[in-house]
């Protein structure tokens, strides 16, 4: 679409380790895992709920999940336990839900420092790109090098460079 990705990797925020088993059940036997996030720029400013804003939101989260299932396959055919967290609705698409789902803005806030702005749903102010930014996140064992490779080699097939 033209527009600007970032995606980086961290360990998880403490908050994610400290309920990771409430958020993550199936997760409850991994010591170490990661936490990549993937930001796309939007057209649009994320603060006001319009029909154009919510259809780029759609859109948003489906070319994220198109990427994120490619990645995240990649990587459990690697013998990396893997999963996808839905934006839409905090919880991971492959592995079972837990009491808690995950909340990707708070993730991003804790992990990049980035400012929030507290609406009707909370919206991220990306430093270049403003409050047109919808973050997303996977998450996986495999290591930063493994999930950098793996990112680099599916990024082209979905147009992101």
């Amino acid at each position: 679409m033209g527009k600007a990705i970032q995606i980086t990797i961290h360990s998880p925020s403490e908050y994610i380790q400290t309920n990771r088993d409430r958020i993550f059940p199936d997760w409850h036997n991994q010591t170490s895992f990661w936490v990549v996030i993937v930001l796309q720029q939007s057209q649009y400013e994320m603060l006001e709920i319009t029909p154009k804003v919510e259809k780029e939101k759609q859109q948003l989260r489906e070319n994220f999940m198109r990427f994120g299932f490619d990645v995240v396959f990649h990587l459990r055919d690697g013998g990396y336990l893997s999963d996808l967290i839905d934006p839409r609705t905090g919880y991971p698409l492959l592995s079972r839900p837990g009491e808690i789902p995950h909340d990707d803005t708070a993730a991003v806030k804790a992990l990049l420092n980035y400012p929030i702005i507290r609406n009707k749903c909370r919206v991220l102010i990306h430093p270049q790109w403003g409050i047109s930014v919808y973050p997303s996140i996977f998450i996986s064992t495999a290591n930063p090098t493994v999930i950098e490779l793996a990112i680099k080699n599916i990024a082209p097939d979905h147009g992101w460079k």
